[in-house]
């Protein structure tokens, strides 16, 4: 045996035993720790049953170093007899929870006593009790739905864009061709570091304003892409004002929902530069400052304009109330929706919609159905993968929950005075607004006109409104449904086989028709650029997707 192993042999055993653990339950003489038991200020919860995804637990706090035991003597561990306690009886798991005793009032010294904070109010089914114009402020109706405690801020911090009289008179004048090439110049240079540029700005304008942090998603991955698009398109309008004015009149009117109001554009603005100044590199200069500010004044006058226009007559955004919710297939769900007031929209519009499972998350939707008698709306929604709130929308959101709606947009509307015959190419879900188009024009009355419905998806089984659109079809003898699956397999009900634009172009020319697109980005590019050459003019290609998307 070798002198180390002599050595560590000869050295005196400790043992360092914690309180309540296995170990010292097995050692002789040692006292069992008494069970833990629940105290009616400190009610059990149940162990079946694991938190929501409302209300999480918080992460567990650190691990309470373990107490030694008695001291080891020099020639080992002493255990000394410990009488033995009995440990006392577990009661049964109560029926119900116990009642919490409520906590005294806080009485500060000099002061009188605070009154109890008052509970949440039950859910009220929106419809019965709407308000004539919602706003965004502590205790109103979308944060007591999701039974959010109130923000604490006043309502005048909260209000949407002031009247015309805060904003200049006149716009500010636009960046010259000089300006320009200083402006697209520092782009150039930011642009290979875009990402962290734009997070260098948002940290800029939290660190200086934090109040704003409260507008924004908790993950701003997709915040900061969409702000340098913005700035590129922006600066690659030039001194087109009128495009310009086209693109930004109406973001100014879709931030209204985050709460945006005209005094937060001046923030921006500082916070913009001093990120871009950052990461220009050595081009950055007075004059390029200079530049810049000049087309971020511009911009911040037209959002203002158009969010100040919209504030006289629409609100910031709709509640509306889940009333139905039926599974089409197992990844696409068709919901029913109760506006709390009237909400004005025509069939082939989308609406931006947020959910209370993804707060400051705003997807948009078209809108699946013709204005009703009854005001109420439809949205499909397929469950795409990672997407964040169509997962939501189809696996978990049920009648009862309320949702938020922004105005209604897009321009992928009839002209019913025209009388243009109506081509329509609807893939997955985007037959939600095809549909749509066709019963507002069985509404209005077809007026000689020739609606042709092209259906495309991949399997039968995904054509979940066909048998709609044909009883639709017996009925109206101006319309035509046909069914088109892109996936290998032999058409069991008549459908055609292909991909839905290749599809479209056997049956071309399309001399005197309208073509209304909506699905899928790719199908609706591919169906833009299959029309084109089958010579429909540009000026009657209908679609939501912005240019840059389409080309």
């Amino acid at each position: 045996m070798s002198t180390r192993q002599l050595a560590l042999e000869s050295r005196p055993l400790r043992v360092r035993l914690g309180r309540g653990s296995a170990a010292v339950a097995a050692l002789p003489g040692a006292a069992a720790a008494p069970a833990p038991v629940p105290t009616p200020s400190e009610p059990a919860e149940p162990a079946d049953e694991p938190p929501t995804a409302v209300e999480q637990r918080g992460p567990a706090g650190p691990a309470e170093e373990p107490s030694a035991g008695p001291g080891p003597a020099a020639d080992g561990p002493v255990l000394t007899p410990v009488p033995l306690t009995p440990v006392p009886a577990v009661p049964a798991k109560p029926a119900r929870p116990p009642l919490v005793p409520p906590l005294p009032a806080f009485e500060p010294v000099g002061a009188s006593v605070l009154p109890a904070l008052p509970a949440l109010p039950a859910f009220e089914p929106l419809f019965r009790d709407a308000p004539a114009l919602n706003w965004v402020g502590p205790d109103d109706r979308w944060t007591r739905a999701w039974g959010l405690p109130p923000a604490g801020r006043a309502v005048a911090e909260l209000e949407p864009a002031g009247p015309a009289d805060d904003r200049p008179a006149a716009p500010p004048r636009p960046p010259n061709a000089e300006e320009l090439v200083l402006i697209r110049a520092a782009l150039a240079a930011v642009q290979p570091v875009a990402d962290r540029a734009m997070a260098h700005f948002h940290a800029l304008m939290f660190l200086r304003h934090p109040e704003l942090r409260a507008m924004f998603p908790a993950a701003m991955d997709d915040q900061r892409e969409r702000l340098f698009r913005a700035l590129r398109r922006c600066a690659g309008y030039g001194e087109d004002a009128a495009a310009l004015r086209e693109y930004l009149v109406p973001l100014g009117r879709r931030h209204r929902k985050y709460g945006a109001q005209s005094r937060h554009y001046a923030s921006m603005e500082e916070c913009l530069v001093a990120a871009l100044g950052r990461y220009a590199g050595s081009g950055w200069d007075e004059r390029t400052e200079a530049a810049w500010r000049r087309l971020l004044a511009l911009g911040a006058h037209l959002m203002v304009e158009g969010a100040t226009e919209q504030a006289r007559t629409v609100p910031p955004w709709w509640q509306a109330e889940v009333v139905e919710h039926r599974r089409a297939t197992p990844d696409v769900a068709v919901l029913t929706l109760r506006p709390d007031q009237s909400y004005p929209f025509r069939a082939g519009q989308w609406a931006a919609l947020e959910t209370p499972w993804w707060p400051r998350v705003w997807r948009p939707y078209s809108l699946g159905s013709a204005p009703r008698p009854d005001g109420l709306l439809t949205l499909h929604v397929k469950a795409v993968q990672a997407g964040w709130v169509s997962n939501a929308l189809v696996h978990r959101a049920r009648p009862g929950d309320v949702l938020r709606l922004g105005a209604a947009e897009g321009a992928m509307t009839v002209d019913h005075a025209a009388g243009e015959n109506l081509l329509c190419l609807g893939g997955g879900t985007g037959i939600g607004p095809i549909a749509a188009l066709v019963e507002e024009v069985a509404e209005h009355g077809a007026a000689g006109r020739r609606v042709e419905v092209f259906y495309g998806a991949r399997r039968a089984a995904d054509l979940y409104r066909l048998a709609e659109l044909r009883e639709l079809a017996a009925r109206h003898p101006w319309l035509t449904v046909r069914p088109v699956l892109s996936a290998e397999g032999v058409a069991s009900g008549g459908e055609l086989l292909g991909e839905l634009p290749e599809v479209v172009a056997r049956y071309a020319p399309w001399h005197g028709f309208t073509a209304f697109l909506s699905g899928p980005v790719a199908m609706v590019r591919g169906g833009v650029a299959a029309l084109r050459r089958c010579g429909v003019p540009e000026g009657r290609l209908r679609h939501d997707l912005p240019p840059e998307r389409v080309r």
